[in-house]
This record gives C-alpha cells, sequence and structure tokens, in this order.
C-alpha cells in the first residue's frame, strides 16, 4: 500500500505519516481513527440536542386563540395563610394567546390604595377550559388586615381583561396557619 506525505517539503513515499488512504493517524499514540471519531461526535451531538431542556423550533407552538371574554369563575380566595405569607387562588376559563401568562395581585392595608404588586409566571394548559391562578403574597405582617384584587396577563404584558373586586384577608398571629378560607368581599358603601 503506498502512503502519500502530507508535509509539503516532501513528496515522497512515506509509511509513518498521515494516511489519506484510511483517514487515520497511524502514529498516534492513541491510534484515532478519524470514521470513529466524527462518528462519536454526531452521535454525540444528537443525543445533546434530544436530552436538552431548551425547546427547539420545531416545539414552539403558536399562540393560541384568545378567549372572547376572560371571566373569574372561582375565587380569589385565601388559599393558605401563616404570619409571614399568603397564597391567593381563582380560576378562570382558560384566557388563550400567550401560553405564558402571570397571575398578577395589587394589595395593600388600605382598600383604596393598593400598592403593592405581586405576579406568579404560570403557564397555561391548552387542554383545558380552565386556568387556576395562584399567587404568593409575602411577606407580610402577623395579625393584619390586606385588601387585594387579582387580574391576570399574557406574558407580553397585555391584560387578559377581567379583574376582580376588591377583597380582603387578615393574617393569623405568629404560630397560626389558615387554610382555604371562603374569600372575604369588601362592604361597598350605600
Amino acid at each position: 500500500m503506498r502512503r502519500t506525505s502530507l508535509r509539503g517539503d516532501n513528496a515522497d513515499a512515506v509509511d509513518d505519516d498521515i494516511s489519506i488512504d484510511h483517514l487515520s493517524l497511524s502514529n498516534a499514540p492513541w491510534g484515532l481513527n478519524m470514521k470513529r471519531v466524527l462518528l462519536t461526535l454526531t452521535i454525540s451531538m444528537l443525543s445533546g440536542s434530544l436530552l436538552s431542556p431548551s425547546p427547539t423550533n420545531a416545539q414552539l407552538l403558536p399562540p393560541n386563540a384568545k378567549a372572547a371574554r376572560v371571566r373569574i369563575t372561582q375565587g380569589p380566595e385565601l388559599e393558605a395563610a401563616n404570619g409571614y405569607l399568603t397564597i391567593i387562588r381563582w380560576t378562570t376559563n382558560n384566557p388563550g394567546g400567550l401560553d405564558d401568562h402571570f397571575a398578577v395581585i395589587h394589595y395593600g392595608t388600605d382598600p383604596k390604595n393598593l400598592n403593592e404588586m405581586t405576579k406568579s409566571r404560570i403557564r397555561l394548559n391548552r387542554g383545558h377550559s380552565y386556568t387556576v391562578f395562584r399567587v404568593r403574597l409575602g411577606p407580610v405582617k402577623p395579625k393584619t388586615t390586606y385588601y387585594y384584587k387579582v387580574t391576570s396577563m399574557g406574558s407580553d404584558g397585555r391584560s387578559d381583561g377581567e379583574e376582580s373586586a376588591i377583597n380582603r384577608f387578615t393574617t393569623p398571629g405568629p404560630g397560626e396557619v389558615i387554610a382555604a378560607s371562603p374569600p372575604q368581599p369588601v362592604p361597598r358603601p350605600k
């Protein structure tokens, strides 16, 4: 078998250089075969792309059709509370649109000044006709009455168009816990 040198200064046949015919590094101490290296590299890249947590373009779905009208069908209500945090929950019909959404709560200790705001990211389930929103408020002060209203919006910042009336809850004292409490609407002045 004839081998051709890859040295620029010597075009003679040599037995100890890189073989073009077999694509192997015959005198390399690790004895790599180029076909094997390329195959291993290809398999590594393919398996890495299958196991990657980031979606590929083929997995991204176009936005779902937005609901004609979003309505709060249940709640908002206090799901749980202790002396330092509170969870508020409500359900709406599925708002559609972008899959990434935010549950938003405006709250404060004065019903005329809901100056605090917190939001929680959720992902809409296209297979459900409803969406459950949950938001954690905290830190909150123990034995304090808070007023709040809820809404939701897409990740683009556009509101889903539905906002609750102002509700209230009172946080428990230190060491106390409240679980699944019905909503306490704020009485409207006459």
